[in-house]
């Protein structure tokens, strides 16, 4: 599908992802946008100040579980596609409290996927081939890698937390979707994104946060858990094209390859305050504290994306030294923009002991 006089609902645009995606659209592309958001504690409005005047955008608050209130958006704005980003996403919080991932991200995509279909079905049948549902997923779907090897559209599911378990859930739904009822549906899976407008409890706002404060940087278990990372402006680029150029019913993988160890990223971003604002008490590596590991911590994550970069032509424009830098000092200018979540009650306090609700 073209994005020429297209209407496109964004779920969870108010998130971090959500936000770049929207930002992307309205800035590279004729789309007009209505982000569809229930702004829980980690949606953050102030992402889209840039484009919040653009007269192709508007803003609804509602849940993707409310069937009723998705029905009437559809009614009224008639979509031709929707890019389903709202979710739960916090490993930490799903082990302390899973019961709002299965509901936002189990149930929730349920009633998406049943109001996408009530509207795609009354539709004509130029505008049926025409209609897209884009569900953006995870690659910790896929569980832990050994030191060798990637995750691609073929790997296996093997979730080991319950916010992947419920990511794991929703893309089956979605995928059923598609081969039972014909519903137009595409799947991605992404590694770790970063970047700017994260919020402060992700493992790189979290640290960049508290090294400025000269606090200690809490590193789960040995601190060489491995993540592949994925600059998120690059990964609103690869899931608009997808939305334009994908196959119905495909799955596409999208990764930075840029794997590193959790403690070699904290390592970096210590090293890039220290050029930016140096500590009176000497380097930032000192404020580095091993804590308790994570129940159940995959140890490694990494992602092949050859299937995109061939079929699609996208490919990550970001080196992850150079956009660590960028997230970093985006922060270190930004400091109202976190602050003010941190005055609105949020703290960084440890979750994810085992201790579930």
């Amino acid at each position: 599908m073209g994005l020429k006089e297209s209407t496109i609902f964004v779920t969870g645009g108010a998130g971090f992802i959500g936000s770049a995606v929207i930002r992307h659209v309205l800035t590279e592309t004729e789309a007009q946008i209505v982000n569809i958001d229930n702004l829980t504690y980690a949606a953050n409005l102030d992402a889209l100040s840039a484009v919040a005047s653009n007269q192709r955008y508007a803003f609804r608050k509602l849940s993707i579980c409310d069937g009723t209130a998705l029905r009437e958006l559809f009614l009224k704005f008639r979509p031709t596609a929707v890019m389903n980003l709202a979710a739960e996403s916090h490993v930490d919080r799903s082990i302390d409290a899973p019961a709002e991932f299965i509901q936002t991200n189990i149930v929730g995509t349920f009633v998406l996927l049943q109001e996408c279909l009530r509207y795609w079905r009354g539709l004509s049948t130029a505008e049926q081939a025409r209609f897209r549902l884009l569900h953006v997923s995870t690659d910790e779907v896929f569980g832990s890698l050994d030191s060798e090897g990637c995750f691609n559209e073929q790997t296996r599911y093997a979730p080991n937390s319950p916010y992947a378990a419920s990511k794991a859930s929703s893309d089956h739904l979605v995928r059923a979707w598609w081969h039972t009822y014909g519903l137009p549906t595409i799947v991605t899976n992404c590694s770790n994104n970063y970047g700017p407008y994260h919020f402060p409890e992700k493992l790189i706002p979290h640290m960049i946060i508290k090294g400025m404060s000269n606090e200690p940087l809490p590193v789960y278990g040995d601190g060489n858990n491995v993540r592949d990372w994925l600059y998120v402006e690059d990964h609103a680029r690869a899931l608009t094209l997808v939305l334009e150029k994908g196959v119905v019913g495909e799955t596409y993988a999208i990764g930075g390859r840029s794997e590193r160890t959790n403690l070699s990223v904290v390592e970096s971003i210590c090293d890039h305050l220290d050029d930016i604002s140096p500590a009176s008490h000497g380097s930032r590596r000192d404020l580095i504290t091993f804590v308790q590991d994570r129940p159940g911590h995959d140890r490694r994550y990494a992602i092949d994306c050859s299937k995109i970069e061939r079929e699609l032509g996208w490919r990550a424009k970001m080196d992850f030294s150079e956009g660590l830098a960028k997230t970093v000092m985006w922060y270190y200018e930004n400091r109202k923009w976190w602050q003010d979540i941190l005055n609105r009650g949020y703290r960084n306090t440890r979750l994810g002991l085992g201790e579930a609700k």
